[in-house]
């Protein structure tokens, strides 16, 4: 489970729950696999289909220097009909 970090709640991702698909923010290193390997071992469910994309991250001046933080991916998993995950703990900032 390290490589999931934590659930994405947008409107788009609670529009997504009706369709039985679950949001989470994943370690950029993390394959398809990985994850979908995770999914079905940590919650027992059945996954369908993974959608991904890579998320860039954010500028960050310190000073005069200019950085940017980590960027991450966002996967979209699919779960069969009659399978359900419980809610994700929600990252506060």
């Amino acid at each position: 489970m390290d490589g999931i970090k934590y659930a994405v709640f947008t409107e788009k991702s609670i529009r997504l729950l009706g369709n039985n698909q679950y949001t989470s923010n994943v370690e950029s290193g993390s394959t398809r696999t990985e994850i979908k390997h995770w999914v079905e071992l940590f919650f027992g469910v059945k996954v369908i289909a993974m959608n991904s994309h890579r998320l860039p991250g954010k500028g960050r001046r310190i000073g005069p220097i200019m950085g940017h933080t980590m960027h991450y991916r966002r996967m979209i998993i699919t779960l069969q009909p009659g399978y359900s995950i419980p809610p994700l703990i929600e990252k506060r900032t």
